[in-house]
C-alpha cells in the first residue's frame, strides 16, 4: 500500500482556542496501538477534555478519547488511556521550563496525519478570563464585517443604494 502524502486533519479543539490564549505551538508524534490508528482513520477521536503534563521527564497526553475500533477483538485499546508524546529532548526541556514558570498549560489543539504519521499540535496556553473571551469574539466579528464590506466594495457593490 502506498504511503500517504500531505496533511489530513482528524480532529480539532475549537474550544481550546476560545478558552486559552495560545502562546506557542509544537508538533508532537504520539505513541499509539494498532486499533487506535484504525479508529483515528475513521475520525473517532475527541480532544475536548485532553491536556498534556510532564511525567518522569516525558510529556504525556491525558484525557484524549479515541473510541474503540469496531472490528477489534481482545486486542482493542482502552479509550482514555494515557499516551506518550514524542518530542525532541531540547523541545521537552523548553516546554518544561515554561510550564514551571506557572500560569501556562499544554493543550492539544488538533490531531492530524502528516505523511501517514499521527501527529498532535500542542499549544502552550494561558487561560483567558470571561471578559477577554468577549473581547476576542467582538474583535473577530468586527474583522469579519470589515472583510465582508471590503469584498463588496471590490466587487463594485455598495450597501447603500443611491437613488
Amino acid at each position: 500500500m502506498a504511503r500517504e502524502n500531505g496533511r489530513k486533519l482528524i480532529a480539532s479543539n475549537k474550544k481550546a482556542r476560545h478558552d486559552y490564549e495560545i502562546l506557542k505551538t509544537y508538533e508532537a508524534g504520539i505513541v499509539l496501538a494498532g486499533t487506535e490508528v484504525k479508529s483515528l482513520r475513521e475520525g473517532r477521536v475527541s480532544l475536548v477534555d485532553a491536556f498534556a503534563q510532564e511525567r518522569d521527564g516525558e510529556i504525556m497526553l491525558y484525557g484524549l478519547h479515541i473510541a474503540e475500533y469496531g472490528f477489534g477483538t481482545w486486542t482493542n485499546h482502552a479509550p482514555r488511556r494515557t499516551r506518550k508524546l514524542l518530542l525532541h529532548r531540547v523541545e521537552i526541556a523548553r516546554i518544561l521550563e515554561k510550564l514551571r514558570d506557572g500560569g501556562v498549560t499544554l493543550v492539544p489543539l488538533s490531531m492530524y496525519f502528516a505523511d501517514g504519521w499521527a501527529k498532535v499540535e500542542l499549544g502552550l496556553a494561558r487561560g483567558r478570563r470571561s471578559y477577554d473571551k468577549r473581547q476576542a469574539l467582538a474583535e473577530r466579528d468586527a474583522k469579519r464585517e470589515i472583510a465582508r464590506e471590503m469584498g463588496r466594495r471590490l466587487k463594485g457593490r455598495t450597501t447603500a443604494r443611491r437613488g
